[in-house]
């Protein structure tokens, strides 16, 4: 979340070198994702692309916010351009570490999406599961499995103890040594997951934060951070290498106070389309390029980093799709600031748009009546009347503004009678009407489930012993209660 990191006011400091690699690069205050939740936003990076554009939506019901489980039977389609496809023809070399979760079916496998190398998980590292019900998830090297979380990758959900963070440092260093040592371009996404719950860490960071275990979890991140970028350093190749670190939603609410982290003073958290939700950590590093200390309000999102990649590349992006990223190194090398909207998507509604200072609500939702008393609260602690509704709220004839230079929180809407108010939404409403009068949504992947599409039986799990019975194919409609 936003207000995990030190530089970002967080009050246990514990995060020394993400700090020092803000301060030494440069700190993004308004930097957001294209989605609040964690696979719909890594296709937006991967693509460039709203996933309403490339498909990570439902419509199985209206603004619903739908991820890749297991039994997903979609996941990013052939039509769709990668980053690491089109850097290929730059003559780089890829590798994914951590979690892909974009479809785990093998037409999905991310080497056949342009990564060259793959040491990890296509989904979260939820389980243990029995193997028969449920199976638990698998962990590939490349093109084949060469084990399950809990069974031969151990995570103790009494202790958090867990050794993953660790594994997935070392490949990072060996693949930017091995790349060095062939003098080989190379782009590497590194995507951990250890502060997504159940939280883990591994055992020498165990119990040193004020933070409990996802401080600890955090701390570990932070640390193999430093490590990375020491590496770069020690190798000589910083000055060559572009570094961006971000985080794909806002921190989860849902899992606070011992699994959550924080949102700093935004509204609510994961899941939402308020500022909590959808606005992230952002820094960039690139020493002798970017100047030290950098503090930029560019609007940045996710799926700058797809166009600021190519660009960085040399290459330009596909010119037969609609690309809603765009290139910051602008932003980024001589401190421009580009006029642009951030799009705040759930599902297939666009529940916001920011222009500038000002955000518009559209549609507010937080979660139904129905998940909020069993328990499930996006926002604890944070009831904004008429804001963080438990219905959907549809405010299209009367968007609900925020003027979040002011209001960062988004607790005090601005009077719908007051001349900034109509100022405001007029400049709004011709970037919404222009957006919607573009639009082309893609065809929607997250509509249909099927329990024999589960990792039953992923590649490479008979050299293992380890492939499972698949059950008969039934496919359903989805349940989305989010």
């Amino acid at each position: 979340g936003w207000g995990d990191l030190g530089v970002f006011g967080e009050p246990s400091k514990e995060t020394p070198n993400l700090d020092q690699m803000a301060s030494e690069g440069m700190l993004f205050l308004d930097f957001y994702t294209a989605n609040p939740l964690c696979s719909p936003s890594r296709a937006a990076l991967l693509t460039g692309r709203l996933p309403v554009r490339n498909g990570f939506y439902t419509t199985n019901a209206h603004a619903r916010n739908a991820y890749t489980p297991q039994d997903i039977v979609g996941g990013i389609p052939d039509s769709e351009l990668l980053l690491p496809e089109l850097l290929k023809k730059a003559g780089y070399t890829n590798k994914i570490i951590g979690k892909w979760h974009l479809g785990h079916r093998p037409q999905f496998h991310p080497m056949k999406h342009g990564f060259d190398e793959w040491f990890g998980s296509p989904n979260c590292h939820f389980g243990p599961f029995d193997n028969r019900a449920l199976p638990n998830i698998p962990v590939y090297r490349d093109w084949e499995m060469i084990g399950r979380y809990y069974e031969d990758f151990k995570i103790d959900l009494k202790t958090g103890e867990a050794n993953l963070t660790q594994i997935y440092l070392q490949e990072a260093l060996d693949f930017i040594s091995k790349q060095q040592a062939s003098q080989q371009p190379f782009f590497l996404y590194w995507a951990i997951d250890a502060t997504h719950a159940p939280v883990y860490a591994s055992k020498h960071f165990l119990g040193t934060s004020q933070r409990g275990l996802y401080g600890d979890a955090v701390r570990e991140i932070d640390d193999s951070i430093g490590k990375i970028l020491k590496h770069l350093q020690k190798l000589g190749i910083s000055e060559n290498t572009f570094v961006f670190f971000t985080s794909d939603n806002g921190a989860a609410l849902i899992s606070a106070p011992k699994q959550g982290g924080s949102n700093g003073r935004f509204l609510c958290g994961k899941q939402t389309t308020f500022e909590g939700g959808m606005r992230e950590p952002a820094i960039a590093w690139w020493p002798g390029h970017i100047p030290a200390g950098g503090v930029s309000h560019q609007l940045g999102n996710v799926m700058d980093l797809f166009t600021t990649s190519l660009s960085l590349a040399g290459l330009q992006p596909p010119s037969d799709r609609q690309i809603d990223g765009i290139d910051l190194l602008p932003a980024i090398l001589q401190g421009k600031l580009i006029d642009r909207p951030i799009f705040y998507y759930r599902g297939n509604e666009m529940m916001a748009v920011r222009v500038g200072l000002y955000k518009a609500h559209y549609w507010t939702w937080s979660n139904s009546w129905e998940e909020y008393s069993k328990g499930v609260d996006f926002c604890p602690g944070q009831n904004v009347s008429g804001v963080t509704t438990h219905t959907q709220e549809e405010h299209t004839t009367l968007p609900l503004l925020f003027h979040l230079g002011r209001d960062p929180g988004e607790k005090y809407p601005l009077s719908f009678a007051s001349d900034e108010y109509q100022r405001a939404m007029e400049q709004i409403s011709v970037v919404v009407q222009q957006h919607k009068a573009t639009m082309v949504p893609g065809e929607p992947q997250l509509n249909v489930c099927d329990k024999a599409v589960m990792n039953w039986s992923p590649p490479g799990c008979e050299k293992l012993g380890k492939c499972l019975k698949q059950p008969k194919s039934d496919p359903k409609k989805c349940f989305w209660p989010h």
